[in-house]
């Protein structure tokens, strides 16, 4: 059996689509405590951080967190390997030429891309459960620093930068022009359902692009100044947001963004687009 026909077999695995439906929305869940958390924010009435440590952190405090926080890892992961088993079965593509070459070439790099995010996002909640989790922010920091220590780190920190900026535009325009509904099998959803699905993904992917715009420009701040303790990612965005003008209205509306996005997943886990 060849490597495309085994990527391709774990790819419909019902078991794994199973799996993969908890990991969806347990990623909605994520993004529905980091809105909540930037409202808190926002209005005067949080602590936490407002991002993904911060949610994992306000998950691991409640009664039965624990538990809840390896149901979500565990989805997590096989959510990364839901998407690894995707650019096998994409990577024959690759010795084609033409548009199928540049197809399938897009197609790997936003499924490694999805998985990396997806196995990170899990390795944060295994963290937690098991009582060893920690601020993203200050993780961030470290990370800079120690970038900043390398040859040509400045450089490599500023191509960071743009490649975050470049991801926060990217997905605006996937929230605008709903290319996000190539992500979505809603041939079994309601007309009523699609329309919400639509609209939920077109405020949340613009929300969500927003944010990394706001990270990748601290990143890149941090370049310039040669300050690693610029790099404090979504939570020091959501900071700056709050600090512009109108700000606590901006970061609202950000955060009501998210939420939509987050359940967006929701919506994704009961019709997700096989493999």
């Amino acid at each position: 059996m060849s490597v495309q026909q085994t990527a391709d077999r774990v790819g419909r695995s019902d078991t794994l689509e199973r799996l993969a439906r908890v990991g969806l929305a347990a990623y909605g869940v994520v993004h529905l405590l980091i809105a909540w958390l930037a409202l808190q924010l926002a209005w005067g009435g949080g602590s936490g951080s407002a991002d993904q440590s911060g949610a994992m952190q306000t998950l691991a405090e409640e009664p039965f967190g624990t538990p809840l926080l390896w149901v979500l890892g565990l989805g997590l992961i096989a959510l990364a390997v839901w998407q690894l088993a995707e650019v096998l079965r994409q990577v024959g593509g690759l010795s084609g030429s033409g548009d199928t070459k540049k197809k399938a070439a897009v197609g790997v790099v936003k499924s490694v891309a999805k998985a990396v995010v997806y196995a990170a996002l899990a390795f944060t909640a295994l963290r937690f459960a098991t009582g060893g989790g920690s601020s993203s922010s200050g993780q961030q920091q470290d990370t800079t620093s120690g970038v900043f220590a390398l040859p040509g780190g400045r450089f490599l920190v500023g191509l960071a930068a743009l490649v975050v900026i470049g991801v926060g535009l990217y997905q605006v325009v996937k929230g605008l022009k709903k290319k996000f509904l190539d992500e979505i099998d809603t041939s079994k959803a309601s007309s009523s359902e699609v329309r919400a699905v639509t609209r939920l993904g077109q405020v949340g992917y613009v929300a969500k692009g927003a944010a990394f715009v706001v990270v990748g420009g601290l990143l890149a701040y941090a370049a310039i100044t040669f300050d690693p303790s610029k790099s404090t990612g979504l939570d020091g965005a959501m900071h700056t947001i709050l600090q512009a003008p109108f700000g606590r209205w901006l970061l609202s509306l950000v955060a009501v963004g998210i939420a939509a996005f987050g359940v967006f997943c929701f919506f994704r886990a009961r019709y997700p687009q096989r493999t």
